[in-house]
């Protein structure tokens, strides 16, 4: 496994990171198991490993906990979780990114994940309800405290990232190190802006769905049935339904990938994490294994090499710069999701009075 310096920090992570998402009552409830599987990515140089406070409601970080109980596994690894989402009900208490509900959502996260630090602490979506100065404010008072060694942001699009480093040089606060971004062969719109404004700053990527929620995995294929009864399909059918012409686009896109892999003597789903891990911006790439058996499928392509004749073969499917598909919780501004801030009030939207 090759290390990368995460974000100028100084400190050298996997170019995977084990994602533990699926850990849990959402993806494998059996936590034994799942503490397997991060023993077994860690044993074979997985260093790296990232969770949420949000991920089955705080089971995935008690998970983790139990998996690095060991002090020499804990020193031994880079831990980060997340903070912005409700955990533990509901109610304008709960959630966000102020300093109210970040002091109170760190010291449940280290409480569940049975450590006195977090090595990377990312703020999990923007809040447009708090100041992002606020934000970094209370973050900076965290790695002060020694409860955190730094923080990041996640699904942040371009201009908040300018933002935020903007505020912190102004008022002479810490900074984003890190960002971590929806990346895929169908999912390349980050490589527009975001990407590059994360070079800028020097910060470090973290990159999530190479899979694009199973597109990738070889589970969707063109001309097979999809069962609409289970799994993502069930909770979003809309995303995964190949009678929709938008879905069908993709699974065409998913061929022709999967027969370059082939030409290439790969999986689709290594060909998907190998190109990630490709892009200069990128750190290290997110796995997100629910089995074993997933987990030893995305390790065996670790030491795929795209040359420059594939990676021209993939832009020419998918074109620099598009999404063709959208990942699952991918962040959308106000703007989009809330009509009257694009709508002026009725009586004013002509343009002459007469």
């Amino acid at each position: 496994m090759r290390y990368r310096v995460l974000g100028g920090t100084g400190i050298e992570v996997s170019t995977y990171c084990l994602g533990t998402m699926m850990f849990g009552s959402v993806g494998n409830p059996d936590h034994q198991d799942a503490v397997r599987i991060i023993h077994s990515a860690l044993d074979r140089g997985v260093n790296f490993v990232d969770t949420a406070d949000m991920y089955s409601a705080g089971e995935s970080e008690e998970i983790v906990g139990k998996a690095l109980r060991d002090p020499r596994r804990r020193d031994e690894t880079v831990l980060a979780t997340k903070v912005y989402f409700p955990v533990g009900g509901d109610g304008p208490a709960r959630g966000g990114l102020s300093r109210r509900w970040i002091v109170r959502a760190v010291e449940a996260s280290l409480a569940r994940l049975g450590t006195d630090r977090i090595d990377l602490y990312q703020v999990h979506r923007p809040d447009h309800r708090t100041d992002i100065e606020e934000t970094l404010d209370v973050l900076g008072d965290l790695v002060s405290q020694g409860k955190i060694r730094a923080f990041g942001c996640s699904t942040f699009p371009a201009d908040r990232i300018v933002e935020a480093h903007a505020v912190a040089e102004r008022r002479g606060l810490r900074r984003f190190r890190t960002e971590q971004p929806p990346y895929s062969l169908l999912a390349r719109g980050v490589e527009t802006a975001v990407l590059p404004v994360a070079q800028r700053y020097g910060m470090g990527v973290l990159t999530w769905a190479p899979l694009a929620s199973g597109y990738l995995s070889g589970a969707f294929r063109k001309g097979r049935p999809v069962d609409m009864s289970r799994g993502r399909a069930a909770i979003t059918p809309h995303r995964f339904d190949p009678a929709l012409p938008e879905n069908a686009a993709k699974l065409d896109l998913v061929e022709e990938l999967a027969l370059l892999a082939e030409e290439i003597g790969c999986s689709l789903p290594e060909l998907a994490v190998a190109f990630a891990a490709a892009h200069p911006a990128v750190t290290s790439v997110i796995l997100g294994p629910r089995t074993m058996e997933q987990l030893d499928g995305l390790l065996k392509g670790a030491s795929l090499v795209l040359d420059d004749a594939v990676l021209d073969r993939i832009d020419a499917i998918v074109p620099p710069g598009t999404d063709a598909y959208r990942a699952d919780g991918a962040w959308r501004p106000p703007s989009l999701t809330e009509p009257a801030l694009r709508r002026r009030p009725l009586e004013e939207r002509a343009a002459s009075d007469g």
